[in-house]
């Protein structure tokens, strides 16, 4: 029997010192299934689920300190000594069956409230510029206070310890969050960046706190572990900019000095939450301009996945939803088998098992 062409998404790719054997890549999605802010063993079991020999898994949102980082419920961290011990097991599973492990790195900035915040106090951001839409199940957003000039550095810190805390906990490399309206994106974006110091106004300016965030770590654990996640087309938790394609481009150009491993970035037609939508935008003139490998995100199907790498418009494609729904989604996409459908109600149910690790495999359904 002849064997059946293989796919582009199921080609192999070379990214950096990584080997990878196919291109379906795991999105980094919160769960709120770390119980006091710490790994419970069921991740184990989630993990494992979607890893195949020579996929990249890239971890959900993990807070890197708990003095202003937190936004959410029930989100794993990796500022302590048994966050980063319960990353462990973790991690030996991804190993363990030959997946290669990032861990994203994330601060909410002002997509928080009091509660999540030291002392009651309010959350920080580049502005003092409220949100006005509700959080995950209604929840409220406290005005944020605008970070000084001089505590910067100590943010740039916090991500810089994170990164080495994640290679201790055994992770092959990083993600920074620089996506969705979090804190790197609310200084990025000229519609909630209001600054009049070095860190808002120009382009060049609203950039210097994410690069500075890209130099620290990749100071610090190794260029060749580091990608970083960026949204410019996106208006995540109110964070819109004039110009996005603008500031897209002088990301991608500005990350090739640090010569980082990738710049992973969500398509344009990705506006909000779930919804495709057309757009007159392409990541494509990033996508040339940056010179490490590409990822792109953003409603992929196994269609559109081969025809972007097919056509040389990404390396990777990045599956959130849909590899949520189908723990084995790279064997469904060889196979062309049909695909479970994900239930929007369980994404962040406070289960260990309920819309987490209870999706069935193929092998269970036929």
């Amino acid at each position: 029997m002849a064997q059946a062409p293989t796919i582009p998404l199921l080609s192999p790719y070379k990214m950096g010192n990584f080997n990878l054997c196919h291109r379906v890549v795991l999105a980094p999605l919160g769960r709120s299934r770390s119980y006091g802010n710490v790994h419970q063993p069921h991740a184990i079991l989630y993990y494992s689920q979607r890893t195949s020999k020579g996929g990249l898994l890239i971890a959900e949102a993990t807070a890197i300190s708990d003095s202003t980082t937190l936004g959410y419920p029930n989100t794993p961290g990796i500022w302590t000594k048994e966050q980063v011990e319960a990353w462990k097991p973790i991690v030996d599973a991804v190993h363990a069956k030959g997946g290669v492990f990032f861990c994203q790195l994330w601060h909410a900035g002002r997509v928080s409230n009091q509660d999540f915040q030291p002392n009651g106090q309010a959350p920080i951001s580049s502005t003092d510029k409220p949100l006005t839409v509700e959080g995950i199940d209604g929840a409220h957003f406290t005005p944020p206070r605008r970070l000084r000039t001089d505590e910067i550095p100590q943010i740039v810190n916090d991500f810089r310890i994170a990164a080495r805390n994640a290679i201790e906990a055994g992770f092959d490399g990083i993600e920074i969050h620089g996506a969705h309206g979090f804190l790197i994106d609310q200084f990025l974006k000229d519609g909630v960046n209001d600054r009049t110091d070095q860190y808002g106004g120009s382009v060049e300016n609203r950039c210097r706190f994410a690069l500075e965030v890209v130099e620290a770590v990749a100071n610090e654990i190794g260029a060749d572990k580091v990608g970083i996640r960026l949204s410019p087309f996106a208006d995540y938790n109110e964070s819109e900019d004039s110009n996005p394609k603008a500031l897209g481009l002088y990301m991608a150009e500005s990350l090739n000095k640090y010569g980082i491993l990738y710049c992973h970035m969500v398509e344009p037609r990705w506006k909000m939450t779930g919804e495709k939508s057309e757009s007159p935008y392409s990541l494509l003139p990033m996508r040339k301009a940056f010179k490490g490998t590409f990822l792109v995100a953003g409603g992929y199907e196994r269609e559109d996945g081969n025809n972007a790498i097919a056509e040389n418009h990404t390396d990777l494609v990045v599956y959130g939803r849909l590899f949520l729904a189908n723990p084995d989604l790279p064997k469904r996409f060889e196979l062309n088998a049909p695909l479970n459908k994900y239930n929007r109600d369980t994404f962040y149910t406070s289960d260990p098992v309920v819309g987490y690790t209870d999706y069935p495999f193929l092998e269970d359904t036929s």
